[in-house]
């Protein structure tokens, strides 16, 4: 347990934290890969070369500090790194690696201000911090292998299909290699996936959100394709996906995990709102109600560059045809000359457009696509009278 005066010095490196929360934390994970280069395996390289690791971790242990006397009120953010954490299979002895990185990188940045009591009451801090978060995901890890057809850590799945869906997105159905059930879960969840990276010599995992409903069989995730010139480590394992993996190989799966979920059983309105490759968990919760035959109103808002990579454009049709409570509203950014039919729109997503009955007190709204789609989108629904839970 923490003292008060242990919590008082954790909690006065806050102003340091947040101005050079970065150079610490990336200090700290070049440390650990020179000291446990294993662990390349267990990261996203992807994300040390955008830097997206180095402050994810800068903000995570800015929060911890701010809120070191009643960490209880991070949990919903603790949950969904927990999530993140067993779909990487990460295990306690992992925590024990990057606590002794953690610690002598603060130790090494901080210099003679990182006195004895301040590298103490961080490595309580730290090892409470673990204890937090080695609990909640031992009871993640039980909950998937308590599921039929669950487990816990890699499993090798054999693609039985590989769909182009359009020139970007091509969807692989993947099957337990050893032909039994797969687990259940909530639609808008996500998988990881590792391959090997020749070009890093290096196993790498990345997620993919599951773009079907659950069925028992199988899982589907639907890919985009990179188109840079030279690509980083983060877009090489959807190109190798597209490129190298094809129906009959076999490849390592970790069980569905995240947060971001949805439940069918209601009867409330809902309005999906993707944005690009960012219709694949909605197309999840969307496959979902269809399947269940929910009379629940729906609503589908997409938009993406132009026809030609607009994926599952076909699907969503036959749903709103055979479905009187699915309304879809398509946006194309680059119609170049193509005619439209009613309810599609040439532009990016404009939900001022829509309907006004979009907008309703009881109506649920899931945003997904870039980061700036969502943070638009989620702004406007507020300046429309949306309110948030």
């Amino acid at each position: 347990m923490m003292t008060k005066d242990q919590m008082e010095l954790v909690k006065g490196t806050v102003p340091v934290l947040r101005q050079h929360g970065v150079l610490l934390t990336t200090h700290f994970y070049k440390r650990m890969f020179e000291g446990n280069p294993e662990l390349k395996n267990v990261f996203n390289m992807g994300n040390q070369e955008n830097n997206k690791q180095q402050t994810a971790l800068a903000m995570a242990v800015l929060a911890y500090a701010e809120h070191i006397e009643n960490p209880a009120v991070l949990m919903p953010v603790l949950d969904g790194i927990g999530q993140k954490h067993i779909s990487l299979d990460i295990r306690p002895e992992h925590y024990l690696i990057v606590g002794e990185h953690l610690i002598a990188s603060i130790k090494e940045v901080l210099g003679d201000a990182a006195s004895a009591e301040l590298l103490e009451a961080w490595t309580t801090a730290y090892n409470q911090l673990a204890a937090i978060m080695t609990g909640h995901e031992n009871h993640l890890y039980v909950q998937q292998i308590s599921k039929k057809g669950g487990w816990s850590g890699w499993r090798p799945f054999v693609i039985k299909e590989k769909v182009v869906e359009s020139t970007e997105i091509t969807s692989f159905y993947l099957y337990p290699s050893h032909g039994g059930m797969v687990a259940d879960f909530l639609p808008g969840q996500f998988l990881s996936v590792r391959l090997f990276l020749p070009e890093l010599n290096l196993l790498q995992p990345r997620q993919y959100s599951i773009s079907s409903a659950p069925n028992g069989e199988f899982y589907r995730i639907s890919v985009k394709k990179e188109t840079a010139s030279s690509l980083t480590p983060d877009g090489m394992i959807s190109n190798r996906l597209h490129n190298y993996v094809g129906v009959g190989d076999i490849i390592e799966v970790s069980a569905p995990a995240g947060n971001f979920s949805f439940s069918p059983d209601k009867d409330n309105p809902v309005v999906f709102i993707s944005g690009g490759v960012g219709q694949t968990p909605l197309m999840s919760m969307m496959e979902s109600l269809v399947r269940i035959g929910s009379k629940r109103p729906r609503t589908w808002i997409h938009g993406c560059r132009d026809k030609n990579v607009h994926a599952f454009k076909e699907v969503i049709e036959n749903w709103t045809g055979q479905n009187d409570d699915i309304k879809k509203h398509i946006f194309y950014a680059d119609l170049d000359g193509e005619r439209i039919t009613k309810n599609e729109y040439e532009g990016w997503v404009d939900l001022n457009v829509i309907d006004s009955d979009l907008i309703t007190p009881q109506t649920e709204y899931y945003i997904c696509g870039p980061a700036g789609f969502i943070e638009t989108h989620y702004r406007q629904l507020l300046l429309m009278g949306v309110k948030r839970n």
